[in-house]
């Protein structure tokens, strides 16, 4: 297995997790997430992958087929008034096709992340998961993420 930065030739592959995900999330909130729907177009996915601010990242097999992504995005609050001068990486996703899951393609991923995050000086790496995604929120407990905050919600 290869982890690297994502290209054209990831398109279908990528697409495909990201129905996988939309999936799990539009089963776990159907009252936000609609099914059978696509998170991005081509052309903004060609954007995200050239995207230095929103590197994406797949792990793929010999034959270049895509297991898993890892969509982060760099998140510079050296500017801010409020925030201590730091850099964080926030992933966004990081999905593993079904076929692929309990191989480790997901530690692999997030070790990659971790990695790039301390190559670029970040202070932290941030994400959010989902209360409808309990395998998620235990993958990351496992990796050793703790909670920074919490969101809560009143659905009227």
């Amino acid at each position: 297995m290869e982890i690297r930065r994502a290209t054209s030739r990831d398109l279908a592959g990528v697409h495909s997790l990201l129905s996988q995900v939309l999936e799990v999330h539009a089963a776990g909130r159907p009252d936000i997430f609609r099914s059978g729907t696509r998170k991005y177009t081509d052309e903004e996915l060609l954007a995200l992958f050239e995207d230095d601010a929103h590197p994406v990242f797949v792990a793929v097999d010999d034959d270049g087929a895509v297991l898993g992504h890892a969509f982060c995005e760099v998140q510079d609050y050296r500017a801010s008034n409020s925030w201590q001068p730091i850099v964080s990486l926030y992933i966004d996703d990081i999905c593993v096709d079904e076929a692929h899951r309990g191989c480790h393609v997901a530690t692999a991923l997030y070790q990659h992340v971790i990695a790039f995050a301390r190559e670029l000086g970040c202070h932290n790496v941030t994400l959010n998961v989902w209360e409808c995604n309990p395998g998620a929120r235990a993958f990351y407990d496992a990796m050793g993420m703790t909670p920074l905050k919490t969101c809560l919600e009143q659905v009227l």
